[in-house]
C-alpha cells in the first residue's frame, strides 16, 4: 500500500466550565479555553497496543469481556497503513481516539471475527430495526463488509472525527490501487447510544415528583449519542438501529447524567453502502464546519 499520511496537526478549543453560582437567574458560567494541539498518527504496533485495547473495551462497553480484545487490537495494529489515531504529546505515547477498517470477509476465519460475526448476527435478530443487517453477513450473501471501529476518550472533542474519516477514505482509494483487499461493498460502523433511565437512589425516600415521572417515561424511549457523527452518518445508511448488550450493567446510577436521571448505554450499528460512505463522510465534514 502507498504511503501518504503526513502528521496533521489541528488545534481545538476545548471548553471547561467552572462551577456556576447556585443561583440560575443572575449566574454566568465561567469558561477556560484550553489549546491543545492534536496530532494524527498511523496505527503504531510498538506504542499502541495498550491505548488502542482500553478504547475497544470502552466502545464495547459491558459486552468487552465476550471477545478476545487482544486479539482485535493485534489485528488493528496488523495494518498499520490503514486507519488512525489521535494523540496530543507525540507518537509514542497513548492515543486518545482512533478510527480504523476491518475487512470481516478477509478475516473471516479468524477467532475473533467469527466472535465479532457472532454477536452482530444475535444482535441484528433481536432488532427489527436491524434485522435487514444481518443478511449481508450470512452466507450465501456476497457482500464485502468494512467493519469500522472507532472510539475516543469521553472528553477528547468530536471535530477530530471528520479527519480520520477523510483520512481513512484516502487511504482505502490508495489500498484498491495497490490490488489489498478493501474494495468494500458495504461499512458497517460500531458505536454506542444510551437512553436517560430513572435513578434508583434513595427512590423509598423521595417519592416522584411528575416531572420525574415524565422526564423518565421520555427517557425510555429517546436514544442519545455518544458520538454525534452517528447521527449524520446514519442518514446515509442501508439500516442502523441501537440493541442492548447482553451482560448486565452495574446500573443506571453510576452513570448519572442529571440530578434526577442515570443513563443506559446501548450499542449502535450503522450500515453504509460503499457508493455513499464517500458522500456520508462529505456530509460530516459539512456539518462540523457549520458547528
Amino acid at each position: 500500500m502507498a504511503k501518504r499520511k503526513e502528521l496533521e496537526v489541528e488545534r481545538v478549543k476545548e471548553q471547561e466550565s467552572a462551577e456556576s453560582s447556585s443561583d440560575e437567574s443572575s449566574s454566568e458560567d465561567d469558561t477556560d479555553m484550553l489549546d491543545v494541539d492534536f496530532e494524527w498518527f498511523d496505527p503504531q504496533p510498538e506504542h499502541d497496543f495498550h491505548g488502542l485495547k482500553t478504547l475497544l473495551r470502552q466502545l464495547f462497553d459491558v459486552d468487552a469481556q465476550s471477545f478476545d480484545l487482544s486479539a482485535l487490537t493485534d489485528l488493528i495494529l496488523a495494518q498499520p497503513l490503514l486507519g488512525s489515531t489521535v494523540k496530543v504529546e507525540g507518537n509514542e505515547t497513548d492515543p486518545y481516539a482512533f478510527l480504523t477498517v476491518l475487512n470481516m470477509h478477509e478475516h473471516k476465519d479468524k477467532p475473533i471475527i467469527q466472535e465479532l460475526t457472532r454477536y452482530i448476527e444475535s444482535q441484528c435478530k433481536r432488532s427489527t430495526d436491524l434485522s435487514q443487517l444481518g443478511t449481508f453477513l450470512t452466507p450465501p450473501n456476497e457482500s464485502r463488509v468494512g467493519l469500522v471501529l472507532t472510539e475516543r476518550l469521553i472528553n477528547i472533542p468530536s471535530e477530530v472525527v471528520p479527519p480520520m474519516y477523510k483520512m481513512l477514505l484516502e487511504e482505502i482509494s490508495w489500498a484498491i490501487e495497490e490490488k489489498e483487499p478493501y474494495n468494500f461493498t458495504h461499512y458497517l460502523i460500531f458505536s454506542k447510544t444510551y437512553r436517560e433511565v430513572a435513578s434508583v437512589l434513595d427512590e423509598e425516600d423521595t417519592p416522584k415528583t411528575k416531572k420525574h415521572k415524565k422526564a423518565a417515561k421520555k427517557g425510555s424511549s429517546e436514544i442519545f449519542y455518544f458520538h454525534p457523527e452517528d447521527e449524520v452518518l446514519q442518514r446515509h445508511a442501508v439500516a442502523s438501529g441501537s440493541f442492548g448488550y447482553l451482560k448486565e450493567s452495574a446500573g443506571s446510577d453510576s452513570k448519572r447524567t442529571f440530578q434526577e436521571l442515570g443513563i443506559k448505554p446501548e450499542g449502535h450499528m450503522i450500515l453504509i453502502e460503499a457508493a455513499k460512505f464517500e458522500g456520508a463522510v462529505k456530509a460530516l465534514q459539512d456539518y462540523f464546519n457549520q458547528s
